[in-house]
């Protein structure tokens, strides 16, 4: 069989190919899938969640099937239950979350294992004229709900510059698109963005940004999405567990290397209405650094940090012990090794 051309660009590659054969180019062939026990479960369940930098979980539908998987199902949850709570409930095999938020379902009881860190770089934080710095925040009001993921960040950011996230913040607690619209009028100081938000902020010349996941330090050192299942799942069909990271991996290459094709495939789940939104998002989001970053610092990180807080209780020795399995992201950075 002759081998494609490697002098051709990969991204080009991709696009030409389609998404099935991008299963095979990218080390999902017959040889390899007959060479490794089948998984121990054909059905798998993804979490269908209406946010852009989620890509990966889209793009991994045609590598799910070449590793096996002949049920894959994106599930839907309501909003307010969360991928977290979806798969602690066992309605979902497989999600992608933020650290703060795996954090504090796993201070809840919540039988989550992290797995590995997929990317960086979806959160910004947007600022009003009178919002020059993160210190200016003082006094100021954040759309971001008290004990969410949104206001974790904020927290931890502000924190950072020697604010009390509870004295000196006035947090209001307003859906994604009330905010921005009250951010947009002025009733509001600051907003924390989650992709696409940022990229349609800045389009519509709303606010400024004051801190960038993706760019600024320390924050965009560690990742802001984890793969993760469920504790029981994993115990239970660890081949599974691993073909699944692996395609989700694979999907995120995609992201980096095709973002256009990852674009479509969000819209057709989500933000139907907003591809150029999605496309500046995945080209901007930090697809490519789940080779670079190790997963267990993006953990110990937020842990010390929300710990600090007081938003969690668990220790991050403890959450490493319990809430974590590193072995499949160990084994498959040597095997998808660029």
């Amino acid at each position: 069989m002759k081998h494609p051309d490697i002098t051709i660009p990969r991204r080009r590659f991709m696009r030409d190919l389609g998404i099935g054969s991008a299963a095979a180019w990218l080390g999902l062939g017959p040889q390899r899938a007959a060479a490794e026990p089948p998984p121990e479960i054909t059905r798998i369940r993804i979490h269908d969640a209406p946010i852009a930098c989620f890509a990966p979980s889209y793009v991994a539908g045609a590598l799910l099937a070449a590793e096996g998987f002949t049920d894959v199902q994106y599930v839907k949850t309501p909003l307010e239950e969360g991928p977290d709570g979806a798969l602690a409930d066992g309605k979902v095999d497989f999600i992608m979350n933020d650290p703060a938020q795996h954090l504090m379902s796993i201070n809840q009881g919540a039988p989550i294992v992290m797995l590995a860190g997929i990317h960086t770089g979806c959160w910004e934080l947007f600022g009003s004229d009178s919002v020059r710095s993160l210190r200016d925040l003082k006094g100021k009001t954040v759309a971001a709900p008290q004990r969410s993921s949104r206001a974790a960040f904020v927290a931890a950011m502000v924190a950072s510059v020697g604010l009390d996230p509870e004295k000196d913040i006035v947090w209001m607690n307003r859906e994604p698109g009330e905010s921005i619209r009250l951010f947009a009028e002025g009733k509001i100081d600051a907003f924390m963005g989650f992709a696409p938000e940022p990229q349609e902020l800045r389009a519509r010349g709303i606010g400024h940004v004051l801190l960038n996941t993706q760019t600024d330090r320390p924050w965009s050192q560690y990742f802001c999405c984890l793969a993760a299942t469920n504790r029981k799942f994993a115990q239970r069909y660890p081949i599974a567990t691993r073909r699944a990271l692996r395609a989700l991996l694979k999907a995120t290459d995609v992201c980096a290397d095709d973002p256009e094709r990852a674009a479509r495939l969000v819209v057709g789940h989500v933000f139907k209405d907003k591809y150029d939104y999605v496309l500046q998002a995945i080209k901007e989001i930090g697809y490519a650094n789940w080779r670079i970053y190790e997963t267990e610092d993006t953990v110990r990180f937020w842990a010390l940090r929300l710990r600090e807080l007081g938003v969690v209780r668990v220790s991050p020795n403890q959450v490493l012990a319990e809430n974590t399995d590193f072995r499949f992201i160990t084994a498959l950075k040597r095997e998808l090794k660029a």
